[in-house]
């Protein structure tokens, strides 16, 4: 009963926070730039995590649909706020968290008991989002720096100070603030997204990479709102993303977009100009058009919250998944409808993919039972999906029909 009273006094905050700032009581924020003053829109607010990861009994596994051949089952539970998951060379699953974790979980690959209990490595740290790891380091990134542990599978009682700081000077802030890490070609990649909902960003919303020791920051991609998903095709090198749209044109545009970057630091993709291809935007689309910018590689549906994006790189899975990417939608907070799920794109050889749905049913009643977040690939090829919230991690398997 106090577990049902605590999430219905969460669901109300987004209620309760747009009453305030209607009323004047406090600033407007900045996703709620452009929100239209009518009733329905003055109750939308992001959703916010519980403060509570959802019981191992009370998960949505038997609510989850898969194609036939598929199964999921909870592969961790009480891992509250899990997001991005990277793994160690010695079997170690990293599993960082946003809001309202604050801190770096490291989990045994192997479960003891029939449980995996998270250990937490990184605590106490505002937006301890984004998570590498590369020969033998862990790099981590905040919303204001990134460093790097090294030999830290061999010190996850005490990892103590980092052993180097690669960058102690991103922005911060709030809004779109937190990051997403890959290591590619020896080089670091990571995002720093639009410090607004619609606005010039001046150097934000943009892809950089770095050598891995801080030096030569590159610009890989701009025009690019919020990307928190971000892969190499294991083909062909080239860089995919997904990118979040804008709120508040209307409910059903613009959509979120798959993107590909086939000449690094030469593109940009349309942000604060132009949405999803081809809608210019009221106020800064003054001037330009569409046309000068990438058109997006699929559109994966408006208001997505498209998050993490990873090629399958294993063998478990039937042949036509080999290759392909999977991408996690969150869901809307600023559309009447919810839907969410795990979705499967696939290189069309022509710049494009063809996006379709593959885990759906985290969705009962127009509320969210489960938010799927990132995926790690392990090395039987089975996949993990984290879900931020209701504190878990997934494994989806394939044993045939």
């Amino acid at each position: 009963m106090h577990q049902i009273r605590l999430r219905s006094f969460i669901a109300a905050l987004p209620l309760l926070a747009a009453a305030a700032a209607a009323s004047g009581q406090e600033a407007e924020p900045g996703w709620a730039k452009g929100r239209p003053k009518t009733d329905t829109a003055m109750k939308m607010a992001p959703v916010p995590a519980y403060p509570i990861p959802t019981a191992a009994d009370q998960l949505p596994i038997r609510k989850l649909k898969l194609p036939p051949g598929f199964k999921v089952e909870t592969w961790a539970s009480g891992v509250l706020d899990a997001r991005e998951m990277r793994q160690g060379a010695k079997g170690n699953i990293f599993v960082s968290t946003l809001f309202v974790g604050n801190k770096v979980y490291a989990l045994p690959e192997k479960a003891v008991d029939g449980k995996r209990e998270p250990k937490v490595i990184i605590d106490k740290t505002e937006q301890a989002t984004g998570i590498e790891f590369y020969k033998g380091s862990l790099f981590f990134a905040t919303h204001k720096k990134i460093v790097r542990y090294d030999d830290v599978e061999d010190k996850l009682d005490n990892l103590g100070e980092p052993t180097a700081v690669l960058n102690d000077k991103l922005p911060g802030g709030s809004d779109h603030s937190w990051k997403f890490l890959r290591v590619h070609n020896d080089r670091l990649f990571y995002n720093i997204g639009a410090p607004c909902n619609i606005c010039d960003p001046g150097e934000y919303a943009k892809i950089y990479s770095m050598k891995l020791d801080g030096s030569d920051i590159e610009t890989v991609a701009s025009g690019v709102r919020n990307t928190v998903g971000f892969d190499f095709d294991p083909k062909t090198g080239d860089l995919w993303f997904t990118d979040n749209g804008r709120d508040w044109l209307s409910e059903e545009i613009p959509n979120d977009e798959l993107n590909h970057v086939t000449q690094p630091g030469k593109q940009h993709f349309g942000y604060p100009y132009c949405h999803q291809g081809n809608i210019p935007d009221p106020e800064f689309g003054w001037g330009k058009s569409c046309d000068d910018f990438v058109k997006p590689a699929a559109l994966l549906g408006p208001h997505a919250g498209s998050l993490g994006l990873k090629f399958y790189t294993g063998k478990m899975f039937p042949p036509k998944y080999q290759g392909a990417m999977f991408i996690a939608i969150h869901g809307p907070w600023n559309r009447t409808r919810k839907y969410n799920g795990v979705y499967v794109a696939r290189p069309d050889g022509k710049g494009g993919a063809k996006v379709e749905p593959f885990m759906t049913g985290f969705v009962e009643n127009n509320t969210y039972l489960g938010r799927p977040v990132d995926f790690l690939v392990m090395k039987d090829g089975s996949l993990l999906v984290s879900d931020d919230h209701a504190g878990a991690i997934y494994r989806i398997s394939y044993g045939g029909k």
